[in-house]
């Protein structure tokens, strides 16, 4: 706890430094890129379970991951795996896609308590993410549980490919877990490629109609908690009128190139209420796990409307 403290001081000062010389100057239209999909609608508390009481209890001695591991390169992690009902899907194609996560004896486990660090809304207890292995087209998703541990989310994947999907969650009495499994998308497949860039849209990239523009500042150190800034800006004025989504001002997701290594990104901020408003800087903080290049992905909301932004961005020194 003590190490936690003081990540979150020195984080707590970089910000303020930052605050304090922060002079957002935008350009013309950065450009477009690919979007972050969300789903912004009230999550649903899971009902209460009135199976078998065992069905509920964690995998005995179960230990949680070492927090500097990669996250979500298995299904299966202390005892707990991610089961999707399928792993094959249509291309461009609605569906509801399901799954359970169960324990070391196979039964459904159907007791999840919320996220902490304020990663999701009050009352939300599981996450879902998908993202191509390109690392293209990150969907943020959540799903609402059936009482017999049914994880259920409308998803429909746009192209061709092998995608990733995460669960995010933790298990009532176990340990806060990200277990990954990939889907398949039968199809031609031609893969995306991403130079690193810190504004959304990137450089030479079309002008997004909307006019919004994103920067995003900071240095990611393999193994030390980096401070993060997202900074959003109108047709070259800031934006000072970000609204609460996702228990905070907005919600970072990352993932590492290549084996697709899930991140976690913890808003540096108190849960806000309904009428607070932010910006134009957001504060994050993450710690990667290896050197690499990451993918980042931000959502944030303006006048009730989910918005979102990409990145690439190497490890220092990289």
């Amino acid at each position: 706890m003590a190490h936690r403290e003081t990540d979150r001081m020195q984080i707590a000062t970089r910000l303020g430094g930052y605050l304090a010389v922060l002079c957002v100057v935008f350009g013309a239209a950065w450009g477009a890129g690919s979007a972050f999909g969300t789903s912004d609608e009230p999550a649903a508390p899971p009902p209460a379970h009135t199976g078998d009481m065992a069905a509920m209890a964690p995998p005995r001695g179960a230990e949680g991951p070492d927090p500097a591991d990669p996250l979500g390169l298995s299904a299966t992690a202390s005892g707990y795996t991610f089961v999707p009902t399928t792993t094959s899907l249509t291309a461009n194609t609605a569906t509801t896609f399901s799954f359970r996560i169960t324990g070391s004896d196979g039964a459904p486990v159907t007791a999840f308590d919320t996220a902490p660090d304020q990663e999701f809304r009050p009352g939300e207890r599981m996450a879902l993410l998908v993202v191509r292995r390109d690392a293209a087209g990150m969907q943020d998703l959540v799903p609402t549980m059936a009482p017999d541990g049914t994880w259920s989310v409308p998803l429909l994947l746009p192209a061709a490919g092998v995608w990733r999907a995460y669960a995010d969650f933790a298990p009532t009495g176990g340990p806060r877990l990200a277990l990954g499994t990939d889907l398949f998308v039968p199809g031609d497949f031609v893969p995306f490629t991403f130079p690193e860039s810190r504004i959304f849209p990137p450089t030479g990239a079309p002008a997004d109609p909307s006019g919004y523009q994103v920067r995003v500042d900071g240095e990611l150190v393999p193994g030390v908690s980096s401070a993060l800034y997202a900074t959003v800006g109108l047709r070259g004025r800031a934006v000072t009128s970000l609204e609460p989504t996702r228990g905070g001002f907005g919600r970072f997701v990352a993932v590492r190139e290549g084996d697709l290594a899930y991140v976690r990104v913890r808003p540096e901020t108190t849960r806000p209420t309904p009428t607070d408003r932010a910006g134009p800087a957001i504060a994050f903080s993450t710690t990667v796990p290896a050197a690499g290049t990451y993918r980042l992905f931000v959502s944030y909301r303006i006048d009730g409307a989910p918005r979102a932004a990409e990145f690439t961005v190497a490890t220092a020194g990289s």
